[in-house]
């Protein structure tokens, strides 16, 4: 017997869940196109424009704890309505920050805004699971992240519209045309949180929690005292933060490298911008939808190890300045990217059984790595330039080759 996805009880519900994961893919989308937006408006460098992205990723790094321990003790649905309300505020912030061209205001927004982002996402996938029948529960995750995927491709075209669209060369009108767009973004996240007020979301349990982290098994690999000393969860922490690291770094400075004298191909911000999400973000969500598709004929990290061997193949030819041939190969890098982040986590808390929500909350949190890449990688384009910053992820990579080859393999010690 096929399980509906939801039930009608749940259908309202499940739509404004479903909703959350727009919202936040579309948020992050969106700060791709402002590194160099923000690089010509106010006359800043590459590595300052990193600290756009170290503003969001510090907050989900500093609020994962805080996040949990708050829906624990007051309950996932006003969990949701913090999180929508930190997200409005820090939209609503980057008002002002705008209209007074305040680059550290901007930030601050930025950072509140990533708090809400983290609040959100700690408390989505939980709910996706208890929204309908316990046998398709995956499926309603699946479904729900997928909206995800069209948020990223969504985030960069709305920002190049709305924010580059205007844009004349002029640094007050590049920072005006952000006003509408982030005071649109606000309001809309404000009615939302007043509508979750007004409705019923069922009470969330541990088994909930457990299912949305992937808990199936119940053999115990180690106690809690030892889970740093499990190597394949060890190794996956450092392969998750070189991987969101590299995403980062080769996300944030996308407009940049095109755009760039030394590729020579006259290309404009604004059409970098709609090529990020148009061509970039949708190869990534066609390599996240193929990717699971090709894991049913081969294993998870059989094809990471082929994902990341390519990518450090590709970056050598997009930094080798051939033009249009260089442009494929960054478009080709968007898509061997899209199944690392799941499949690293997936295999990372193989077998961690009681401790997998522990071992997941670390992997979480590695997601520091882009806080501080991208300002790396744009000081190395700064004293170089992008092409050479391109250089900057192959080690990162290659350190996902080297765990998907041998470092994922479940071992109860270093």
């Amino acid at each position: 017997m096929k399980h509906k996805l939801t039930t009608k009880e749940y259908l309202v519900p499940f739509i404004l869940i479903s909703s959350l994961f727009f919202l936040w893919g579309s948020a992050h989308g969106m700060l791709d196109v402002l590194n160099a937006h923000f690089q010509t408006v106010l006359n800043i460098s590459k590595a300052e424009s990193g600290l756009i992205q170290f503003s969001v990723y510090m907050a989900y790094f500093s609020m994962a704890l805080p996040a949990g321990y708050f829906m624990r003790r007051f309950g996932y649905k006003k969990g949701i309505i913090m999180g929508l309300l930190l997200f409005s505020a820090g939209a609503f912030l980057i008002v002002p920050a705008s209209m007074s061209a305040s680059f550290p205001l901007f930030l601050i927004g930025l950072f509140i805004l990533g708090c809400g982002l983290a609040t959100l996402e700690t408390a989505a996938n939980p709910y996706t699971t208890k929204l309908g029948d316990k046998e398709s529960a995956a499926r309603r995750i699946n479904f729900s992240q997928s909206f995800n995927g069209l948020a990223w491709i969504f985030g960069p075209i709305f920002a190049t519209f709305f924010i580059l669209g205007g844009e004349e060369g002029n640094t007050s009108a590049g920072l005006d045309s952000m006003i509408a767009p982030y005071a649109g973004i606000g309001i809309i996240v404000l009615i939302i949180a007043i509508i979750y007020m007004f409705v019923e979301l069922p009470e969330i349990t541990e088994e909930d929690v457990d299912t949305a982290h992937g808990v199936s098994g119940t053999g115990e690999l180690a106690p809690a005292k030892s889970l740093f000393k499990t190597k394949h969860l060890v190794l996956g922490v450092i392969a998750q933060f070189c991987y969101v690291a590299a995403q980062t770094g080769v996300f944030s400075f996308f407009v940049n490298f095109l755009t760039a004298d030394e590729l020579g191909l006259g290309i404009t911000k604004t059409t970098a911008g709609y090529l990020l999400g148009l061509g970039g973000m949708s190869l990534f969500f066609v390599g996240r939808l193929s990717g699971s598709w090709l894991m049913s004929y081969y294993s998870p990290a059989k094809l990471l190890a082929i994902y990341s061997l390519m990518c450090v193949l590709l970056l050598p030819v997009v930094s080798g300045g051939f033009g249009m041939v260089s442009v494929v190969a960054l478009f080709l890098t968007f898509f061997f990217m899209s199944i690392m982040f799941p499949t690293i986590f997936a295999l990372a808390i193989k077998d961690l059984g009681p401790q997998t929500k522990k071992g997941s909350s670390f992997l979480i949190m590695s997601i520091v790595g882009g806080a501080v890449f991208p300002m790396f990688m744009g000081w190395i384009a700064d004293i170089s330039s992008m092409s050479v910053g391109f250089l900057v992820p192959i080690p990162l990579f290659a350190f996902i080759l080297y765990y998907a080859l041998k470092g994922h393999k479940v071992s109860k010690a270093i």
